[in-house]
This record gives structure tokens, sequence and C-alpha cells, in this order.
């Protein structure tokens, strides 16, 4: 997220910190914002835990009953790939695992289900499995998805593994359980990418969605932020301080090789990247006051897209590459509006309150989330393009930073719960809710990452 909207939502409950947007000369606001934003960063914060620690708050008015049967042999690998899998589907908020405990002898072959015990345990499916070694240290994981009422099996598939690659292999499998019972895909094999800071140090960590498996991509003693993910998801792009002042950076995740992207006079900040990985939109005050322009994934010159007098901010490629969503102050207060990717004439498109930004759009295009200031709290809206429907997911004080699962169906936020920084998530319907924190600290600034391909 810009700097510049996070700052004026949290400093509407500091009074010290009070900006009025677009009260300050551009260039004047948007070193005093680096400023705030330093002193903000610069707060004493305690270090994370080993992992994220997700806790479900809220749920679906119906969850799907679905058994999980221990895979036969499945204790010769790192996890227990049932577990996760369980751990997976009961975290969503979509499902009700039953407890497959006491039932014997536990099936690995549909012809193995005696389907009048699940159903006795209010089962709707279940699912079976093994794991077996194989040649070269490897295993092969094996699962189906069997109907229950039916007696017919809903899915089945064969998974040759290395033993670390556990993780990954029930997080796929729970999406296969997930597509097949709610008919979106699965985003369980995904990761995510926040902020943290340890000690004296920012570090920028990327985990599995799930809070596991995190590692540190970048650690300083300047501050971090506006983590974007590429499209293919083999890049990160972000703003670090470290030059004293923000640059733009993109850093390769398989290498750790990084190239200053946007080092400009003056800031440089809100990078998101196209659709199809070749161009970022990124906010320069090289002219003078906050605007967008595009450049390159590669670097090269920066091609301008808004001309204001205006601060222009927080730009958001559509899913199609056809339009950016971006934050402006054109019209006396912030507010969200839409352009042509190749820049052009702006439309607002929020006129529901004086205070909207941070807009993000959702995977299919049709909607967006953003961040409504009313009445000293920050909270995640979502509204509909086509109705221009607006929908409140979240009411927690200071909520910002949405960021939407790849299918769309959930959202991952920054929030403060009781005077410390934590992430959350919450439904595209408001009803699912998450608490994801760290056992101490402060953790800010997540980005949830694209689909992967392969392993």
């Amino acid at each position: 997220m810009n700097a510049v909207a996070r700052q004026q939502r949290r400093a509407a409950s500091n009074p010290i910190r009070t900006v009025a947007l677009g009260r300050l000369r551009p260039a004047a606001w948007a070193w005093r914002v680096c400023g705030l934003l330093l002193l903000l960063l610069g707060l004493a914060l305690q270090p994370a835990g080993a992992a994220l620690t997700i806790e479900i708050v809220g749920s679906g008015e119906r969850q799907i009953p679905v058994a999980i049967a221990p895979l036969a042999s499945e204790g010769t690998l790192p996890h227990n790939i049932s577990e996760i899998v369980a751990a997976d589907l009961t975290r969503s908020g979509l499902f009700r695992v039953i407890d497959a405990s006491g039932i014997t002898p536990i099936p690995v072959e549909p012809g193995d289900i005696r389907y009048s015990d699940w159903s006795a345990r209010g089962a709707e499916s279940i699912v079976i499995g093994a794991v077996a070694p194989v040649a070269g240290g490897r295993y092969e994981v094996r699962f189906r998805l069997m109907d229950v009422l039916k007696q017919a099996q809903l899915a089945g598939f064969s998974y040759t593994i290395s033993a670390t690659q556990t993780r990954n292999t029930a997080h796929r499998i729970a999406d296969v359980i997930y597509e097949k019972l709610i008919g979106v895909p699965g985003a369980f094999a995904t990761r995510i990418t926040y902020v943290v800071k340890r000690g004296s140090r920012y570090e920028l960590q990327i985990a599995d969605a799930d809070g596991f498996n995190e590692q540190t991509i970048l650690a300083s003693n300047e501050p971090i932020i506006s983590p974007a993910w590429s499209p293919d998801a083999s890049r990160i792009a972000y703003v670090s301080f470290e030059q004293k002042k923000p640059v733009v950076y993109v850093q390769t995740l398989a290498t750790s090789q990084r190239r200053a992207l946007a080092n400009f006079r003056g800031s440089n900040s809100s990078p998101a990247w196209s659709p199809d990985g070749r161009q970022l939109a990124v906010v320069l005050t090289r002219d003078g006051n906050s605007q967008i322009y595009s450049i390159g994934a590669d670097g090269g010159a920066p091609r301008r897209l808004t001309s204001s007098s205006a601060i222009d901010t927080e730009p958001n490629f559509s899913p199609d590459g056809r339009w950016i969503l971006f934050t402006s102050d054109r019209g006396g207060s912030p507010q969200i509006y839409r352009m042509p990717a190749s820049g052009g004439a702006a439309e607002r498109m929020t006129f529901n309150g004086t205070y909207n930004v941070s807009p993000r759009y959702s995977p299919d295009g049709k909607s967006f989330a953003f961040v409504q200031r009313e009445g000293g709290r920050f909270s995640i809206m979502l509204q509909e393009i086509g109705s221009g429907q607006v929908i409140p997911l979240t009411n927690g004080g200071i909520d910002e930073s949405p960021s939407f699962a790849p299918n769309g169906r959930m959202l991952l936020y920054a929030s403060i719960r009781g005077g410390r920084g934590i992430l959350a998530a919450v439904s595209n319907d408001g009803r699912i809710k998450q608490r994801v924190t760290a056992s101490s600290g402060d953790v800010r600034e997540p980005a949830w990452g694209p689909m992967q391909k392969g392993f």
C-alpha cells in the first residue's frame, strides 16, 4: 500500500500525526509523509514467532461436513498430510471436519469404506489415501475424495514428491477438495508476503498461506513497505528506504537478485504489476506532486499516466489489464478513480463517504476492495463495479492494506488489536473472519500471492 494513504489513516487516531489530505503542497506533503512513516515504522516492536498463527473468529452459515481419514503410512513423511488438509479446510470456515477416530479399519481404497459408519457421523464426503516410498528416496501420495451419500468418487490424484514437498502436497489436496465441493479453485497452496520488525531490523518475509515455511527475503535497518507479487509469483516488488528515501526494487525469489526499478528524484512508491508481468505502475514525485507512471519490469524510462494538480497514488491494474484503479484527492477529498491502463480521462468510482483509499481489484474484475474512513474508524469495504453497491467487510477500528486471495473468496489485510499490529482475513461477503498473529511483535504490509504452477 502507498505510504501516503496509510499514514493519513493512522494519523486520524493520533492528533500529533494528523495531516489533512490536499492541504499541503504536493512535494511538501510527500516528504512529510515519508518523515511520518519513518517515525511510525521506527516504533519499538518485538520479534515475530517462528510461524503465524491463524485463529478462526467467524464461519459461514452452513459448513460442509467432510471426513479426512489418516492416509496409510503417512507417518513416514515429515508431516501428516491428513492433518494439514483438515486444518486447511477448517480454516476456510466453509467445512466441518468429521472426527475419524474410532473407526477401524481406516479405509485406503474405495472398497474398504463402510459408508454407514461415516454417514452415521454426519459426513457427506470422505478423503482416503496412502503414502508409499518409490525410487530415488521419493514418495507416492495417493488420495481419493468420495461422496458418502452416492458412494461414488468425486476426485482422485497421485503425486510423486520429495519429503520436503509434504506440506505443499497437502495444500494441493485441500485445493482439489475445495474446488470439488465449493465450485471454485482453492487457494491453500499459495504464499503470502508481509513485513515484520525484529529488533532493529525490518524483514520482508514470505510464507505459505497457512503461516508455515516462513523465509526472510530481505532484512534492512530501514523501513520496507508495499510488497507486490509478480503475476507468476517469481518476483516481488517493494519499497525500501535503505537509501534514506523511498526506492522501488524488484527481487527475484529464486536467486535473491534484485535491482532498483525506480530511483528517481524525490519519492518512488506504490509498485503494482500489470497482469502480463511486463510493466509496473509506480508513483513518482520526480516532476512535482505524486503522479502515476508506468515502467518496464526490467527498467527503462517511466511514462506518465496521470497529469493532474492533485495527488494521484495507489495504482492497481484490473485483471484484464485494461484499467487502473487509483486514489486521488482531485475532487477535494481522497476518492477512488478509474482510468485506462494507458492513461487518459479518469472517472470517479466511490461516492459513499468522504475518505476512500487503497483500491484492489478482485480477481474476476467485477468488484474492488478499498479502505473507508468514517468516524475515526478505518474499515475494509467491497464495491461491485456494475451496480456500485458497497458491502462493509470489517469494522475493526484500523484495518488497511486489503489483498485478495487469488480465488477471490478471502481478503488478507493489516489490522491493530490491543495496540498491536496483526494480519487478518475476511471472506468476500464479510461472514468468515480470521486473525493471523505472530507469537509477539507487529506484522504489517500483507500481500497474497498468485496461484502457483508445479511444486
